[in-house]
């Protein structure tokens, strides 16, 4: 009976996934609103006790959902991305200003915050820690309203005006994986004790060498494969000719793979080789097919999460919540987030690049949403002192206000600040 749910509970995703985007065109309401909100009323009505809903009962299960959701996510936003990183040339650098320093001062600040939010609350210091890492990133699942619609192909010169759009585009595919050393740092005090016994391994190992392989696996893997698709003698390989879309998942396969054998950080591989193989033949429409291919996947993960993550609300996923986790939640969303963005960019950011309603956009849409899901069973699952009902409490009713505060906003405030592409910015998924 249970697995027999499990199959309607998907079916009913894959059908919403379909007809929500036309559905809601005109609305200011998104398809992860809708998704969590019919989870919740399935979840009222009187489902198999069974039912793998229980996080503690079936972290396992949950962790490997969401980190194939994010996964995926992570390979349309690096293919979705025309703004070249040429690393040889200083002003390529320059043109994602506005993402290295949201990486680079806002999710620090995020994560800090968070953090002592948390042990002024009361929580042990790797639990506070945990709470911080795993809500710091910005979610590339859930934030494709405010995101870059897709990779632009064919022979006209790409447009790269949308300064907003590509800095929470990119910083998306990036700090998924940037905030795995403080969730491992978070583990690390829970099970090794004091800094002092692990700092210098975390700092060398966890935080340069991991993230270093994790970039190298990536291209590596998206040069090797681009070469194949475009340019291989055979013209069997040559997948890129008879448009095979479904390359996106092999690389997405390879280079999440390799990274993890050789101890890197997968989800930076799989941003970093989608960004590679995106630039060979940077015009060519198979970009488009890939992209379309992984969309239409990410969207169908992302909507059976989010119905089952409705689901167990109503089923008892709320019961640890108390008023921490309502402060903590909403002061990240309302507070912590947005001031850390305009820390970030207000002081630093090129005059003419984004408008003062642009910056407070880009601060303001910090989407959390799977990727917190995920750093979350992972630790729970290496250290019983993070696995607390109170923190999957705290992250699920965080994931679910962002939901909401994000979805209802994005089509106002994206054409608020930017009205001519304010009127395609419908909710896409």
């Amino acid at each position: 009976m249970t697995a027999d749910l499990v199959y309607v509970v998907a079916g009913a995703s894959l059908l919403l996934a379909i007809v929500l985007p036309e559905l809601l065109d005109r609305w200011a309401i998104s398809p992860p609103m809708v998704l969590v909100g019919v989870g919740m009323l399935i979840g009222l009505t009187p489902l198999p006790d069974g039912m793998p809903l229980d996080p503690q009962e079936n972290r396992a299960v949950i962790e490997h959902v969401a980190e194939i959701a994010v996964l995926v996510a992570l390979m349309g936003v690096g293919l979705a991305l025309d703004r070249p990183l040429r690393v040889r040339r200083r002003a390529s650098w320059r043109t994602w200003g506005a993402t290295w320093r949201l990486l680079a001062i806002a999710m620090p600040l995020c994560i800090g915050a968070v953090a002592l939010l948390g042990w002024w609350a009361g929580l042990a210091p790797a639990v506070a820690l945990l709470l911080g890492a795993a809500l710091a990133p910005t979610d590339p699942v859930l934030a494709s309203d405010v995101q870059v619609a897709g990779p632009q192909t064919g022979e006209g010169e790409v447009d790269e005006s949308d300064e907003l759009r590509f800095t929470l585009t990119s910083e998306a595919g990036l700090n998924d994986g940037l905030a795995f050393p403080f969730v491992y740092a978070a583990i690390l005090l829970a099970t090794e004790g004091a800094v002092w016994h692990w700092g210098l391994e975390w700092l060398g190992f966890y935080l340069v060498a991991k993230v270093a392989i994790g970039v190298l696996a990536g291209v590596l893997v998206g040069r090797a494969l681009a070469w194949v698709a475009f340019r291989s003698s055979s013209r069997s390989l040559r997948v890129a000719e008879r448009g095979e879309s479904l390359m996106a998942l092999a690389a997405l396969v390879c280079a999440y793979g390799v990274a993890e054998v050789a101890s890197g950080y997968g989800f930076l591989a799989v941003f970093t080789c989608a960004m590679t193989f995106r630039s060979a033949e940077r015009t060519h429409d198979y970009h488009a097919a890939m992209h379309e291919v992984v969309e239409r996947l990410e969207r169908l993960l992302t909507l059976f999460v989010l119905m089952v993550l409705g689901i167990a609300l109503t089923r008892g996923l709320l019961e640890g919540l108390d008023w921490r986790g309502v402060v903590i939640g909403l002061g990240l969303l309302l507070v912590v987030r947005p001031l850390s963005g305009i820390v970030a960019l207000a002081p630093f950011a090129p005059e003419g690049q984004m408008t003062r309603g642009q910056r407070w956009a880009t601060a303001f849409f910090g989407v959390r949403g799977i990727g917190s899901i995920y750093y979350l069973a992972y630790a729970a699952g290496e250290s019983e002192q993070l696995a607390a009902d109170w923190l999957w409490s705290t992250v699920a009713f965080t994931v679910v206000a962002s939901v909401l505060l994000h979805g209802v906003l994005a089509t106002p405030v994206m054409a608020l600040v930017d009205p001519d592409r304010g009127r395609d910015a419908a909710p896409t998924g």
